[in-house]
């Protein structure tokens, strides 16, 4: 109705000059609007848009080269088994359509993993990867007290032996942050920790891991730079990440910091495309069981999680909410996979043995960082209650301002909404000056 209350309006004019002129401040932005969703769309091309062309420039180059069969067989493989399962994938990846201009090679590696765990060690006494200032700031994340916005509930899911609670949060800038808490049954921290840290183990419950390697590892410390490729949805490239990893121990209860840090070793590709922020860090301790009996016989993990993917947030968002859960209940049967090895007497893999070099903390050590953090909101406090008031912009001086100069143009109901549109847009940055 307001669009066609808007076009009477234009068709009110006196002149047919003032009609066209009117029709055209009307339909231009209409016109920009698709031009930009056209060019868009076409930056962020989905990948099957390419499919038919790289299968050409496949075909032409085995005619100059001549692979193994073996090779040749797993590609022809992986192609058939990428389009039969289309309709499988499009409900569950609906939000992971668009993608960035990184476009990935369609036909995926198998799951590899670094038999070595290990090709170099950091030198001793460099811990600069992974630092107590991480430390610090993710202790602040645990007790709520890093200042940011509050926690927003997402979900709450369970199975006999896991339950699983997630929240998210909307910065100013950046990606969307997620916090969840995980309790397994029957389990300790100890087998939790090696269980998450262990890359060699991880490819049998997280068929998103398509290669993992240790670049560099500290033996003093337990601080690794490892690589990870990742295998994304059917309509997205596979990402690389490059990140640093150190556990602090108190107690019985587990520190595990990771970010992605800058690493030269690993040059940067096209594809797959790198994700440099990213944050991934969890506390695992001990529990009492659901089952009511006082024991401290479960697990909890509480889990911080923020990462730029190179896919518009908001999208990214809705993704992440569709596939939570489907994600995170595969972590527990392959947690009691892990548990059935380890108790065979299986050797412990090298990731699992360097999770086991933890820098020792006390419990005074921890509440340090709270008693910093307390200071600093308190001097926060003070100092926003020192702050001028006369930098706020009266909301009723700029609406009032808006109505006169909205009366003085005669340019129709459209320009009239544009102009009280601005006008709310100052008086909310005037309120927060």
């Amino acid at each position: 109705m307001v669009l066609v209350s808007v076009f009477l309006e234009i068709l009110r004019k006196p002149t047919i000059g003032d009609v066209l002129k009117e029709l055209m401040i009307f339909i231009a932005p209409l016109w920009i609007a698709v031009i930009v969703g056209v060019l868009v769309g076409w930056a962020w091309k989905p990948k099957w848009a390419n499919i038919g062309r790289e299968m050409m420039i496949d075909c032409s180059v085995s005619k100059d080269s001549t692979p193994s069969s073996s090779d040749s067989s797993s590609k022809s493989f992986n192609l058939i088994s990428s389009l039969n399962s289309i309709k499988f994938l499009l409900p569950s990846c609906i939000s992971w359509i668009i993608d960035d201009e990184a476009q990935s090679d369609p036909f995926s590696l198998p799951p590899t993993v670094d038999s070595n765990c290990s090709s170099s060690q950091i030198p001793k006494g460099k811990t600069s990867f992974v630092t107590n200032e991480d430390l610090e700031h993710f202790v602040n994340l645990v007790e709520e007290k890093d200042g940011g916005p509050a926690w927003i509930h997402m979900m709450d899911c369970s199975t006999p032996t896991m339950f699983y609670q997630a929240w998210q949060r909307d910065l100013e800038a950046g990606p969307t942050e997620y916090r969840s808490r995980t309790v397994f049954e029957d389990t300790t921290p100890e087998t939790v920790r090696d269980f998450f840290w262990d890359d060699e183990f991880r490819p049998k419950w997280d068929n998103m891991l398509v290669s993992a390697a240790t670049m560099e590892e500290c033996p003093t410390t337990g601080t690794m730079v490892v690589h990870w490729v990742r295998k994304f949805p059917f309509f997205c490239s596979d990402r690389e990440y490059v990140f640093g990893r150190r556990i602090w121990e108190s107690g019985r209860a587990y520190y595990c910091v990771t970010k992605g840090v800058p690493y030269g070793s690993v040059p940067r590709k096209n594809k797959p495309r790198r994700v440099d922020l990213y944050y991934s860090s969890w506390l695992i301790r001990a529990v009492e069981s659901r089952k009511g009996d006082g024991q401290l016989t479960a697990c909890e993990v509480l889990l911080f999680h923020h990462e730029d993917m190179g896919i518009p947030w908001k999208i990214a968002k809705v993704g992440v909410r569709q596939g939570m859960w489907g994600t995170v209940k595969k972590i527990d049967p392959g947690l009691r996979a892990y548990q059935k090895e380890r108790t065979s007497g299986n050797t412990l893999s090298h990731c699992a043995f360097m999770a086991q070099i933890n820098s020792k903390i006390s419990a005074d050590y921890l509440r340090s960082f709270e008693s910093k953090s307390n200071d600093s909101s308190e001097l926060e406090t003070h100092n926003s209650s020192e702050k001028p008031s006369g930098k706020n912009i009266p909301k009723l001086l700029v609406v009032g301002g808006a109505i006169a100069l909205a009366c003085s143009f005669d340019r129709g109901l459209l320009t009239k909404a544009v102009i009280f549109g601005v006008a709310r847009r100052f008086a909310n940055i005037g309120k927060r000056l």
